[in-house]
C-alpha cells in the first residue's frame, strides 16, 4: 500500500523514497516507506487505534492523525485546535475511546469527536510534565508524570495520585500485566502495584546490565532531586553514559514477561523471579532502550540510541539510517492490526514491512 498523506502546516507529511535493497535475508521485514515530520521534529509517541484503523503519531509539534488503510493523514491538532503543548510525550486511548495526549509542561489533554479537555494539577493530575498512560481491566487510566503516577477514576474522574509508594517519581513507562498488575519505569528503577501493596527492583536487583565499559554516570537526571531535565545522553565530553536504573520503557510481553529498557544497561526481562540483561553485546542494537513492542508472531521490537532491533528469541536483525530508517534514535515503537511495524525518530516515521 502506497500511503499518500496530505500536506498540512507545521511538521507536514513528505513522502521520501526508503533505503530499499539493505536487507540480506528476503523473509525479513525491511523499511518500505519513511515519512518526513520535519528536520528537528522528534516523534516521541506512536499509538494505534485498531477500531478506527488509525494511527496516532505524537510529536514536538504537534499530533497527526493518519488513517491506516487509505494512507491520508486525517488532522494536525496543535494548540490552535486545542491541544495544551505540541510537545507531545505520550498518547493514551482509554475505553471510552478519549485520546488523551501527554505533553511537556502542559498537562495532559483529553480529545473524542472534535471535542478537548485540558487537565492540570489543578485537576488532579499529579505534574504537567506528562510521559505514559496504560488502562486497567475497569477502565482505570494510570497516567505517568515527573512527580509520581495518576489513577483516574472514568466513572467519577477523580484523580488519586501516587508518589511515595513508587521506587522514584519520574515515572517514564506504564504497563499492566494479566493479573491486572501495574508497572512503572522510572528514574531510579521499576515499581510493581497489585492493588494492594507495592514492590520495587533496581540495579542492585539485576536490573539492567553491569556497566562493562566504564562509563561515567550522566549528571542529567532528576534522581533524588525535583530538577526538571532534557533526555540528552552524553557526557559534557560527548561520550556515551550509564544509568540502569533510568528506565525509559517498560512492556508486558504476550508470555507475561517484563521488559524494561534502561540507560546504558541495554533491555531487561523479568521472569517474575530473575532479571536477565541483554545489551548490544548480545546483539541489541544500542543499550539506551526507548521503547518496546511485540508483533504478532511474538517477536519483541526495541527501539535504542543506536537503531532499531528485531528479536525472536534466539536471533537479532536490527536496522538504522542506512537500511531506510529517518536517524538512529528510535524512540517510539508500534504494530498495526495488519502487522507492520512503525518506527519514530527524529525528522520522520519509518514503516517496516515485508511486502
Amino acid at each position: 500500500m502506497k500511503l499518500a498523506f496530505s500536506l498540512l502546516c507545521i511538521a507536514a507529511w513528505a513522502v521520501q523514497s526508503a533505503v530499499a535493497g539493505a536487507e540480506n535475508n528476503a523473509a525479513l521485514p525491511r523499511v518500505v516507506e519513511t515519512f518526513g515530520v520535519g528536520s528537528n521534529v522528534y516523534v516521541r509517541a506512536l499509538t494505534v487505534e485498531p477500531g478506527s484503523n488509525t494511527l496516532w503519531v505524537g510529536t514536538s509539534a504537534g499530533v497527526h492523525e493518519v488513517d491506516l488503510k487509505s494512507g491520508k493523514l486525517r488532522n494536525t491538532f496543535t494548540r490552535d485546535s486545542g491541544l495544551a503543548n505540541e510537545y507531545v510525550f505520550a498518547v493514551g486511548i482509554d475505553r471510552q475511546g478519549y485520546k488523551w495526549f501527554g505533553t511537556n509542561a502542559g498537562g495532559t489533554s483529553r480529545y473524542r469527536n472534535g471535542k478537548w479537555k485540558t487537565y492540570f494539577p489543578m485537576h488532579g493530575l499529579a505534574d504537567y510534565w506528562v510521559y505514559s498512560f496504560a488502562s486497567q481491566r475497569n477502565g482505570d487510566l494510570w497516567i505517568g508524570t515527573w512527580a509520581g503516577a495518576n489513577r483516574v477514576d472514568l466513572k467519577t474522574m477523580k484523580f488519586s495520585t501516587y508518589v511515595k509508594e513508587l521506587v522514584n517519581e519520574w515515572v517514564y513507562g506504564i504497563a499492566v500485566d494479566a493479573r491486572d498488575r501495574v508497572w512503572f519505569g522510572t528514574e531510579g528503577g521499576v515499581s510493581m502495584f497489585d492493588g494492594k501493596t507495592w514492590r520495587a527492583w533496581t540495579h542492585k536487583d539485576g536490573l539492567g546490565a553491569p556497566n562493562a565499559r566504564q562509563l561515567q554516570a550522566s549528571p542529567n537526571t532528576g534522581l533524588g532531586t525535583r530538577s526538571r531535565h532534557d533526555l540528552n545522553l552524553l557526557s559534557a565530553e560527548g561520550a556515551p553514559t550509564f544509568n540502569p536504573n533510568y528506565v525509559f520503557s517498560i512492556y508486558v510481553a504476550a508470555d507475561q514477561t517484563v521488559w524494561a529498557g534502561t540507560w546504558g544497561g541495554g533491555v531487561s526481562r523479568f521472569d517474575g523471579k530473575t532479571w536477565t540483561n541483554l545489551t548490544s553485546k548480545d546483539g541489541l542494537a544500542g543499550d539506551v532502550v526507548y521503547s518496546i513492542a511485540q508483533d504478532r508472531q511474538g517477536v519483541l521490537w526495541f527501539g535504542t540510541s543506536n537503531g532499531l532491533s528485531r528479536y525472536d528469541g534466539k536471533t537479532w536483525h536490527n536496522y538504522n539510517n542506512r537500511t531506510g530508517l529517518p536517524d538512529n534514535n528510535v524512540y517510539a515503537v508500534s504494530v498495526t492490526p495488519g502487522g507492520d511495524v512503525w518506527a519514530g525518530t527524529k525528522g520522520g516515521v519509518a514503516r517496516i514491512a515485508l511486502q
